[in-house]
C-alpha cells in the first residue's frame, strides 16, 4: 500500500542525542506492551464499537453529503460554528484550499467560529452579507454552550437582516439524533438537521461528516482524504505485532521518553503553512485525550520558519524536556528562483528557489536540535494534499490511542472538561443582579 509520509525516529535515541534520548531497549519494552492494543483496535473495528475506524473505507455517507455541499457551495460565505474538533477538523482540511487569501474559484469563503468573544461576532455580523451566507452549527451533544451561543446570536442577526425564511434556507445543523437544544431549535426553524454519530467523539471526528462537509464545500476530494487515512489504518488492522507500525512507534517513543527521561513536552513543528492548523488539531487530540490521572505530555505548536525566530532559542538553550517532531515537505526546486544580483552578501541565495531555502532551514533546524541533545523525529512528505493530510490525521489519531493504552487511560473521555462545563453553568445561573436580571 502507498505510504504518504516517512516517519523517522533515528535521532530520538540515546545513541544519537545522548542522555535525553531513549534507549532501544526502552522502546522495545513499550512496543511489546502495544501488542494487546492491536487486538483491541481490530475488535473495535470489526464490532463497530469505534465507528471512526470504519470511516476510511466508507463512501456512501460522502454521497449523501454531496447535495448539502452543493447547496452550501452556492453561498458567498459559510460560517461553521463548533468547538474543539467540531471546528478544527474542517478548518484543518479547508486550509488545503484557502491559505488566507480566499477560497478556490467558485467556492465560498468558510469561517470557523469557535470562540465566543462578542467583539468578533459583532464584526462578523457587520461585515458579512448574512443573506448570502450559509450557517452550519455543529455540536455532537446538541448543547455545547459556545456553539449554542454563536448559533443564537447569528440566527437573531440573520432573521433581522433577511427574514424568517432565511433561517430555513441558509442553515444546516449537525447534532446527535436525540432530543437536544440544537436539534429542537433547528427543527423549529424548519432547517435540516443531519446526524452526528454518537460514537464518534468531536476530536476524533475529522473523517466524519464534521470534517467532510466543510471540506467538500471548499472543493476538496474527500474520498482522497479517506484513502490517505486507510493507508495508515489498514496496516494496523493487518499487523500481528506493532513492529514497524508508525503510529505505534510514535506512541512508544513519546511515552517512553516521558517515563524514563522526563520529556513532558512534545513540540509539533511543520515547515508547511498549510499544516499550521493541523498542528492545532493535533494539540487538541493529544492534550484532551491523554491528560488524565497525572499522565500525558504537553503538546506545543510551532511553525517553521516563523518560530525559528521566536521559540527555537528556548528549544535549544532552555530546559531539555521536549520531544521535537518536524513535519518537512520536499520543497527543493519549488517556487521562484531568487536573483539577488551583485550583492555578495546574498550569494548563498543565488539561483536557489524559495523552496530550496525552506527545505534547507527545516533540515538545519532538525539537525541543530539533534546536535543540542534534544530527541527529534522527522515526518517527511512529498506533497501536501488530501491523501497526505488524511494519512497524518489517522497517524495521530492512532498514535493517541496507542499512547492511551500505554498509560492505561481512556482516550475518549474528558472528565476535567466536563467539570468546567458544569461550573460554567453554575456561574451563569448565580450571576443575577439585585434587580433580578442576569448580569
Amino acid at each position: 500500500m502507498t505510504s504518504y509520509y516517512r516517519h523517522s525516529i533515528d535521532d530520538a535515541f540515546d545513541t544519537s542525542v545522548g542522555a535525553k534520548g531513549l534507549s532501544r531497549a526502552s522502546l522495545d519494552r513499550a512496543m511489546a506492551e502495544l501488542r494487546p492494543a492491536l487486538d483491541k483496535i481490530r475488535h473495535w473495528h470489526d464490532s463497530n464499537e469505534l465507528p471512526l475506524l470504519k470511516l476510511p473505507a466508507r463512501r456512501d455517507d460522502l454521497a449523501a453529503l454531496k447535495p448539502h455541499a452543493e447547496r452550501f457551495a452556492r453561498f458567498e460565505h459559510v460560517v461553521v460554528m463548533g468547538s474543539g474538533g467540531s471546528s478544527l477538523s474542517g478548518k484543518t482540511l479547508v486550509a488545503l484550499k484557502d491559505q488566507g487569501f480566499g477560497p478556490a474559484p467558485g467556492r465560498p469563503k468558510l469561517w470557523f467560529m469557535d470562540n465566543v468573544d462578542p467583539a468578533t461576532f459583532a464584526a462578523l455580523i457587520e461585515r458579512l452579507p448574512l443573506e448570502r451566507t450559509g450557517f452550519i452549527p455543529i455540536s455532537k451533544s446538541g448543547g455545547t454552550p459556545e456553539t449554542m451561543a454563536a448559533f443564537l446570536t447569528l440566527m437573531a442577526a440573520l432573521e433581522t437582516k433577511a427574514g424568517k425564511a432565511a433561517l430555513a434556507s441558509n442553515v444546516l445543523a449537525i447534532a446527535e439524533a436525540t432530543d437536544n437544544p440544537l436539534r429542537r431549535r433547528a427543527t423549529a426553524m424548519g432547517c435540516p438537521v443531519i446526524e452526528h454519530d454518537p460514537k464518534v467523539g468531536g476530536r476524533f471526528s475529522a473523517l466524519s461528516l464534521v470534517g467532510m462537509l466543510p471540506a467538500m464545500i471548499a472543493g476538496l476530494d474527500c474520498a482522497a482524504v479517506r484513502e490517505g487515512a486507510a493507508s495508515v489504518l489498514d496496516p494496523v488492522l493487518a499487523a500481528n505485532d506493532a513492529t514497524g507500525i508508525a503510529p505505534a512507534v510514535g506512541a512508544a517513543l513519546s511515552v517512553g521518553l516521558a517515563r524514563e527521561r522526563g520529556i513532558n513536552i512534545t513540540v509539533l513543528m511543520p515547515y508547511v503553512d498549510r499544516l499550521n492548523t493541523f498542528a492545532f488539531w493535533y494539540r487538541q487530540i493529544w492534550a484532551e485525550s491523554l491528560g488524565k490521572d497525572g499522565n500525558g505530555t504537553t503538546p506545543a505548536v510551532a511553525l517553521g520558519t516563523v518560530d525559528q525566530h521566536s521559540q527555537v532559542q528556548l528549544y535549544l538553550g532552555g530546559p531539555a524536556d521536549k520531544l521535537f517532531t518536524f513535519v518537512i515537505q520536499d520543497t527543493a526546486g519549488r517556487g521562484p528562483v531568487l536573483r539577488p544580483g551583485a550583492d555578495k552578501a546574498l550569494d548563498y541565495l543565488a539561483d536557489r528557489t524559495m523552496g530550496d531555502l525552506l527545505l534547507a532551514e527545516a533540515d538545519a533546524t532538525a539537525a541543530t536540535t539533534v546536535k543540542a541533545g534534544r530527541p527529534t523525529r522527522v515526518i517527511r512528505v512529498a506533497e501536501v494534499d488530501e491523501r497526505t493530510v488524511g494519512a497524518l490525521m489517522m497517524h495521530f489519531m492512532l498514535e493517541t490511542i496507542f499512547a492511551a493504552h500505554l498509560w492505561k487511560i481512556d482516550a475518549f473521555d474528558q472528565p476535567a472538561v466536563e467539570d468546567a462545563k458544569i461550573l460554567t453553568r453554575q456561574y451563569l445561573a448565580s450571576r443575577i443582579s439585585s434587580t433580578g436580571r442576569r448580569t
